[in-house]
């Protein structure tokens, strides 16, 4: 059997202008990086504004395991399959992170027959957007030094600095530094530290902002500090803002490539959904919207995390609105979930299915009743899932309302997800009402208990006073109206990465609350999670090598 990497590198792809014609689009709206990937010229972008908008498609999932669900791959498989059966879509995803791909994951650009291309492009480095959101961040946290180095005219309080430096790769030995050692020929010491790059407010300003001028706005909006009076600081204090737009502002633009089916694909932004707001960026979805009948995005993670940002942060913000949503799962991941070790998988064990199951159900009766969207559920089916599996899993979930389609897009491309694609269009034809979980006049602690008792099914969410306080400055600040972002583990519904299924009754607990004002959210960090991933025991970057030849091997 081919690796993800092989079939990828066997592709017959298109030149880019001649996808970009499938949209309407003409060569000279293009600014290409090579053959087959390109960003769209901001004044093509802003000629389009006064078309009506297609339908949206949300991919989210069930809470992911180390079995695997094939999201990305299933949102690439349906965009396939929509055009596939005669309808004008296109899909937009995120861009990879290095932290994954020579972390745990390896390649991120989808799998099997359902892949966008240049895949090893894609995966490493792209068009330089990530590095150019690393260098406006790190940008920003020089000029704070600089600044204090000499005299410090704003008064900032070296020990309330709240600013980070980011790069974009897994490295825990950056979480916590001390930075200015030396002498006082390199300013004044004090306590620092690293985030990746995709828990980055710039990456979530980025991925928010419709042009350049509201890029730069955003920026400016950033606290870095405070004084030692609390007065807040902004990177507009420092003018730092017009610098790092500069930097970004060629990277604003869209991405496009395309699918192993030749079909055109927006990759742009990545936020994390367990650290940040899980989405690609809105001026990729919004114009895709102009362009095509159908686009279909995904959101990072489980319905829990990605989903519910998606709503409750992206589509705020940007004034859309899914039209229908695909949850996928895998008959692996969901006896996983019922307690089955990865080396058990292969077993049909229906006690664990039944078990696991409530992972599942929780995720679609949260899309259903709490996001009020129409959705069905797309299995990824494995040989080794016993019909009697299947079964199970297909009147579990009816009994929900919502249909169970298996689909082999991963094997088959476009045409194995064909009559799941015929099943979104149906659903997107269906009249829905999706809502938000919390309304923006709810105080802050309000909105953060809301998204744990609705979504997380928690009993109750805690903070030390510490924290408390914090909240409670902040929303006297004025910041009470800002969504919430939840970074936790994805791997549950609870901040304990190890309680599969569905746990209830859990309680949340913030340890620390991040203001980005830029942004414009507030985000709330439980648990454990880091918002400077380490690498695993074993490295995907161990396997992935060049041959003497140029040739990439190992990424997925």
């Amino acid at each position: 059997m081919s690796s993800d990497i092989e079939i990828a590198q066997k592709a017959t792809m298109q030149r880019i202008t001649k996808v970009a014609a499938k949209l309407g689009i003409a060569e000279e709206h293009l600014e290409p990086y090579g053959h087959y990937k390109s960003k769209l010229s901001m004044a093509f972008i802003d000629s389009l504004q006064d078309k009506p908008d297609g339908k949206l498609i949300l991919v989210t999932a069930m809470s992911p395991t180390p079995a695997g669900e094939g999201k990305t791959t299933t949102t690439v498989g349906l965009g396939d399959a929509l055009n596939h059966i005669g309808k004008k879509a296109m899909i937009c995803l995120r861009e990879p992170s290095l932290g994954p791909v020579f972390g745990v994951k390896g390649g991120a650009a989808g799998g099997g027959y359902a892949q966008v291309v240049p895949m090893e492009d894609i995966n490493l480095h792209f068009t330089g957007d990530f590095n150019a959101i690393a260098l406006a961040n790190n940008l920003l946290s020089a000029l704070i030094d600089n600044h204090i180095s000499h005299g410090n005219e704003l008064g900032i309080d070296i020990r309330r600095i709240t600013w980070k430096r980011v790069m974009d790769m897994n490295d825990r030995a950056l979480r916590d530094i001390t930075v200015a050692l030396g002498g006082t020929a390199n300013g004044y010491p004090r306590e620092d530290g690293f985030d990746i790059v995709v828990a980055s407010e710039v990456m979530a300003i980025f991925c928010l902002s419709r042009s350049v001028k509201e890029l730069k706005e955003r920026l400016g909006n950033i606290v870095f500090g405070y004084t030692r009076d609390g007065k807040p600081l902004r990177a507009r204090d420092l003018k730092a803002h017009g610098a790092m737009t500069v930097l970004l502002k060629d990277q604003l633009a869209p991405n496009l490539v395309q699918t192993l089916e030749n079909n055109p694909a927006f990759i742009h932004g990545g936020p994390f959904a367990n650290i940040a707001h899980g989405c690609n960026t809105v001026i990729a979805t919004k114009t895709a919207l102009k362009l095509v009948d159908y686009v279909v995005t995904e959101a990072g993670f489980g319905a829990d995390l990605g989903a519910e940002k998606f709503l409750d942060i992206k589509c705020r913000k940007a004034g859309i609105m899914p039209n229908a949503a695909v949850i996928v799962a895998t008959v692996r991941a969901l006896k996983h979930h019922g307690g089955v070790g990865k080396d058990d998988l292969n077993k049909e064990n229906l006690p664990a299915l039944e078990k696991g199951l409530a992972n599942l159900e929780r995720h679609v009766k949260n899309v259903k009743d709490v996001y009020g969207i129409p959705c069905v559920v797309s299995i990824n089916r494995f040989t080794a899932d016993t019909d009697a599996e299947m079964a199970m899993l297909s009147d579990r979930i009816g009994k929900l309302g919502a249909k169970v389609v298996v689909a082999t897009h991963w094997a088959d491309g476009g045409k194995g997800a064909a009559e799941l694609a015929k099943i979104v269009v149906d659903l997107c034809d269906q009249p829905s009402k999706p809502t938000f979980v919390y309304d923006d006049a709810d105080t802050l602690w309000d909105k953060v208990k809301k998204i744990a008792t609705k979504v997380y099914g928690a009993s109750d969410v805690t903070a030390d006073t510490k924290v408390r306080n914090r909240i409670k400055e902040l929303q006297d600040a004025g910041y009470g109206h800002y969504p919430v972002c939840v970074a936790k583990t994805q791997s549950s519904f609870s901040t304990d990465a190890s309680l599969r299924g569905a746990p209830s009754g859990h309680v949340v607990n913030v340890r620390e609350v991040r203001l980005a004002a830029g942004a414009e959210f507030i985000v709330m960090v439980c648990g454990d999670i880091m918002t400077m991933p380490g690498l695993p025991k074993v490295p995907s970057a161990e396997k992935i090598d060049i041959t003497d030849d140029g040739k990439v091997i190992g990424l997925f």
